[in-house]
């Protein structure tokens, strides 16, 4: 093992994590840390900013001295992934205005209800995305109609705002960006007409970059085994995962199994206007990739949501208890051994989310309702695939990643549905994805940093 080192973090809805790599894409250090999230009525869910700051700073610190023992090398690149719709608002004078919201937190639905009729029916055509609470633009709407006046504020999405706590300029990512409901995918430019409808102006968007972009050097004050190293940000996590390992075919989709699974297609050109309205009805996305030219389409099931909140209603909590409920599922058929209707869930669409149980007979144990799980989000699977194959030739094989993949019931599930399945073995996608993006800095000249046009954010100072 020798070579220069790299980092990657991954701002996940169950975990942050930063793995560190040598060149040749060996792994040297990971630490690992629960996302601090904070949990209100109805679902509600926010992260602290302050809360996330210190996570930073302890997952670095757990790293470096991970890394310090076993060489003496620095890291000398980090790139961020993570999750997209989640951000920070930074006033003016860059203070936090609101903790970060999560992507599945429900507020915002009143404020989406009320836009324009222009706004809704051009939305999903404009922005590639569906029109929902789980959008940016809701939670921003949510923020205005509370009392925060939009204008001249920056609005960060959350791995463009770790990036900025560890010292780089502040950027909008146009992957992460596309997931806001503030771009116009045609003109890969900010949409102005939501950008009124908000009361916002430009400025709300840092300056528009594609994944890969020179931010910057760390801070001193995060120790000198990483203070100096190159910054960027890696892009939306999923489509991080889905080039992890090399590109992406055309034919190929790939399903990553997070707190949301995600599946990807990706693309050499965007669909059009007509089509990502189309696609929007199923809850398809049409966004740019995180390679430079490149789209994707992008469809997602809150299926992990709803087999940890499986989990935890059977007072599942640790590994091994997960591990004899698997052999469990497995010993039952894949249908399930209950009669016709005894036992239905729902909730894993992307605008849902509540795990709803029906039970209508005796029997029902922990390995019943994880496999109604399963069964109902390959029901849903199987619904998005019909609607992309409407607008591509039908992919040809899979590749299924992400946290749940381990579970062998699991991988039986998506083999009834995915075509061709194979596994990844590496169990932490996102994070090695962004670490070789921060290696390609390494490579790279470095550039002069523009000047800012937006102070840093009060908290990263």
């Amino acid at each position: 093992m020798g070579g220069r080192l790299a980092a990657g973090i991954d701002l996940g809805s169950t975990g942050i994590k930063l793995l560190v790599l040598d060149e040749d894409g060996t792994e040297v250090a990971l630490a690992e840390l629960p996302t601090p999230w904070r949990s209100g009525p109805g679902g509600t869910t926010d992260l602290p900013v302050e809360w996330l700051v210190d996570a930073v700073h302890r997952l670095v610190a757990d790293a470096t001295a991970r890394t310090a023992a076993v060489t003496d090398r620095p890291i000398e690149a980090v790139a961020v992934s993570g999750m997209g719709e989640s951000g920070v608002l930074l006033d003016p004078d860059g203070a936090v205005v609101a903790p970060a919201f999560a992507w599945f937190d429900p507020r915002g639905a009143e404020q989406v209800t009320g836009f324009s009729a222009e706004i809704r029916e051009t939305f999903a055509g404009r922005t590639g995305l569906p029109l929902g609470a789980q959008v940016s633009a809701a939670k921003l709407a949510f923020l205005r109609d509370g009392g925060v006046r939009l204008a001249g504020h920056r609005w960060l999405n959350l791995p463009e705002f770790v990036a900025t706590v560890l010292g780089g300029r502040q950027t909008a990512e146009l992957s992460l960006t596309s997931r806001t409901g503030l771009l116009d995918q045609d003109t890969g430019e900010a949409w102005d007409a939501m950008l009124d409808e908000l009361g916002a102006d430009r400025d709300l968007l840092a300056p528009l970059e594609p994944a890969g972009a020179d931010l910057g050097t760390v801070r001193d004050s995060f120790g000198d085994r990483i203070a100096g190293a190159r910054i960027t940000v890696a892009g939306h996590d999923h489509l991080v995962a889905a080039e992890a390992g090399g590109p992406l075919a055309a034919n190929h989709y790939h399903v990553s199994m997070g707190t949301a699974e995600v599946l990807l297609r990706v693309m050499d050109a965007p669909l059009g206007y007509a089509a990502r309205t189309r696609l929007a009805e199923h809850l398809v996305n049409e966004v740019r990739h995180v390679v430079p030219g490149k789209h994707v389409l992008v469809a997602g099931v809150k299926t992990g949501l709803l087999l940890r909140r499986a989990l935890q209603t059977c007072g599942i909590t640790d590994r091994s208890g997960r591990n004899r409920l698997d052999t469990a599922v497995l010993e039952l058929p894949l249908e399930g051994a209950l009669p016709e209707g005894g036992l239905t869930v729902s909730g894993a669409r992307n605008d849902d989310g509540v795990l709803a149980v029906t039970v209508q007979t005796d029997g029902i144990g922990p390995a019943e309702l994880f496999g109604a799980v399963l069964r109902h989000s390959n029901d849903e699977v199987e619904r998005l695939i019909a609607a992309i194959d409407q607008e591509l030739p039908r992919a040809g094989s899979a590749t299924l990643t992400g946290g749940w993949a381990g579970m062998g019931s699991v991988r039986r599930a998506r083999a009834a549905v995915l075509p061709h399945l194979t596994v990844s073995e590496r169990a932490q996608e996102t994070a090695f994805g962004a670490a070789r993006a921060a290696a390609r800095l390494l490579t790279a000249p470095i550039r002069p940093l523009p000047a800012p046009i937006h102070p840093l954010p009060a908290s990263a100072r």
